[in-house]
């Protein structure tokens, strides 16, 4: 993409879309700019979120405020260890015609067909209910009596975790957590925003939002993220700060080979970069630098590394180490 009249134009709109649509969920949402930029950079980049933190910080809330803002289809799945894949994908029932007597199958839609669905507590339900959601998130499609139903567009899967509970879930493997751009970790308010949620919800008001996108245009924007140029120099950085986290890798540091079982795989390259583009785009600005991938590694790479006994002996975290390599990076 050279970067015409025409395509400044556009990456203005995008910022001044970016803009208005913190505005009008910070009308609802107290804090978490940073989430909410995260999970719009993740949006347009065709990717989807996982969500980690406690009960009570409006999670929920904050998805399907998002959905009104972007007119998008928003659907909730609370997952259980009773949960089907066809409670999330659909099923085929038996339909009578009245006139004729004849009876015959139809597939009725499940939860999944939405644009942005949120799978809450992913982690509370068997691994077979959780692979009919990321066949879902993959293909963007759902297979059922051999025949395919396509996923509405732009499709959005935001799966939350709590990391307190652990007793009675199935943790995501390695393998599905890979499928996540990001993992996102929701924090608590701080006490003047403590203060002001008080007030808020508190108080019966109801916030009116204004509709700043719609599918067809959220569609269009990703494809301009597509269309972004990168500089061999910021590819080169991405890639090689994905390749440091693998401890066979020739040029990985000591620190990687003591802490790290398994790295992150080339999936996180391509993340690196296309949040890296993403977040260039919303800030106005026609291509990525390597501080754009710098400011999205830590979402990106937080839940592909595994950790081994010595890194949780000494209490070293992804995250940590994460900041380390980047640390190392500037030298």
């Amino acid at each position: 993409m050279n970067t015409s009249a025409k395509d400044l134009s556009i990456i203005q709109e995008m910022k001044d879309a970016h803009d208005t649509i913190m505005q009008e969920v910070s009308k609802v949402i107290v804090g978490q700019r940073q989430v909410i930029n995260e999970l719009l950079i993740s949006l347009l980049a065709r990717g989807h979120c996982l969500l980690v933190g406690v009960p009570g910080l409006a999670k929920t809330l904050l998805i399907s405020t998002l959905a009104r803002v972007l007119q998008l289809k928003f659907s909730r799945i609370q997952f259980t260890p009773d949960l089907m894949p066809s409670d999330i994908t659909g099923t085929e029932i038996i339909e009578e015609d009245m006139g004729t007597g004849r009876k015959s199958f139809k597939f009725v839609r499940g939860p999944v067909f939405a644009n942005i669905v949120l799978a809450d507590e992913i982690n509370r339900t068997p691994p077979k209910t959780q692979a009919a959601l990321l066949q879902a998130m993959q293909e963007h499609e759902v297979t059922a009596a051999g025949e395919t139903h396509k996923l509405e567009e732009p499709f959005f899967v935001l799966a939350t975790q709590n990391p307190i509970e652990q007793e009675g879930t199935y943790p995501l493997p390695e393998a599905q957590l890979d499928r996540f751009m990001f993992n996102l970790w929701v924090n608590y308010p701080s006490l003047e925003e403590e203060k002001l949620i008080v007030k808020t919800t508190t108080s019966g008001r109801e916030a009116e939002l204004k509709i700043v996108l719609d599918a067809a245009r959220i569609m269009q924007l990703q494809k301009l993220v597509r269309e972004v140029p990168v500089a061999d120099n910021v590819v080169d950085f991405a890639v090689h700060l994905a390749r440091k986290t693998r401890p066979n890798e020739n040029g990985a540091p000591q620190f990687i080979k003591d802490w790290i079982n398994w790295g992150a795989g080339p999936r996180a390259s391509q993340y690196l970069v296309l949040g890296a583009k993403t977040r260039a785009i919303l800030d106005g600005r026609p291509t990525p630098d390597i501080d754009d991938v710098r400011a999205v590694a830590t979402p990106v790479l937080r839940h592909r590394l595994v950790t081994n006994f010595n890194a949780d002996a000494e209490g070293v975290n992804a995250v940590k180490i994460v900041e380390r390599l980047l640390e190392d990076g500037r030298k």
